[in-house]
């Protein structure tokens, strides 16, 4: 199963890529990719489905839905951001069994207040880390499967320090995380110490623009990383293209020799699936 090959490989510390995907065309994109892993990203899931702000506007329905519309053509194994898990400890028992269900592989939960924010803006505040150590232990004790994997992330570095954040990390892998994930450290000196101080894979957030410095793969494994997701790359890239070519499109009236880089439609077609829906036709059709 997706399950247990991912979790096998973070476990055994083999070094993954997770791109960032937010909609059905990303998904479908980095699904023909060949990655190892996908990553459902919160800030441009959000973005994406409601053109609002990762402030805690997105309920558990809407984000749970969007986990299964993902699994559901992606056959590469998908990490979903659970964000705080919608509630308290039974909201969080029902998000890990309804992201388990919708089939992904794994759930990230993090230690913010209710409303949360994006990682790297300000602004945030953290629960007491007694209570996170709870809703982990509902969380590790609720999934089916043991190779569902659970995140544990912690913003507190931003607003109490790294001492605080690694002492959070410890009671985290205690109450069962299965990968940490300090949010946010500020320098390489930073990300080496955390890696440095755990023996469960550790979890670096590349984000383009961010507070963390977006380093090499070769650059991440050498300071202890296993997993690092990349969640802006993909729909940063989309935004700054679109913002491009309809540009040229409102200052010409029309993209007739545009000289930009567009999908060539066809293949899009073909990536979308419409070649089942014709060999369906051609099978079907009345003749």
């Amino acid at each position: 199963m997706a399950s247990a090959a991912l979790a096998q490989r973070l476990r055994s510390k083999t070094f993954t890529v997770g791109p960032g995907v937010f909609d059905m065309i990303s998904t479908r994109i980095a699904d023909s990719m060949g990655f190892d892993c996908l990553y459902m990203t919160g800030y441009g899931t959000v973005a994406s489905m409601l053109g609002l702000p990762d402030a805690g506007l997105a309920t558990y329905t809407e984000m749970v839905g969007a986990v299964e519309r993902i699994c559901s053509v992606a056959k590469t194994p998908l990490i979903a951001d659970g964000d705080t898990g919608y509630g308290g400890l039974l909201n969080m028992r029902h998000t890990v069994r309804g992201y388990e269900k919708a089939g992904a592989c794994g759930i990230q939960l993090e230690d913010q207040e209710f409303p949360k924010k994006c990682g790297h803006t300000p602004g945030r505040r953290v629960i007491p880390a007694d209570d996170m150590v709870k809703k982990l232990r509902v969380a590790s004790e609720s999934r089916e499967s043991k190779d569902f994997l659970i995140i544990a992330r912690t913003d507190a570095r931003t607003s109490l320090g790294m001492d605080e954040a690694l002492r959070r990390m410890e009671a985290y892998a205690k109450a069962g995380a299965d990968v940490l994930f300090v949010e946010s450290p500020e320098s390489e000196a930073e990300m080496e110490r955390i890696c440095r101080n755990f023996d469960q894979p550790c979890m670096a957030n590349m984000v383009e623009g961010g507070r963390t410095p977006v380093l090499s793969a070769e650059k991440l494994k050498a300071l202890g990383y296993t997993f690092a997701i990349f969640p802006g790359t993909g729909f940063l890239a989309a935004a700054a293209a679109l913002r491009q070519v309809y540009s040229v499109l409102k200052s010409r009236g029309s993209t007739a020799g545009i000289g930009l880089p567009l999908h060539d439609f066809m293949e899009f077609s073909t990536l979308m699936g419409f070649e089942d829906v014709w060999a369906f036709e051609k099978k079907y059709a009345e003749v």
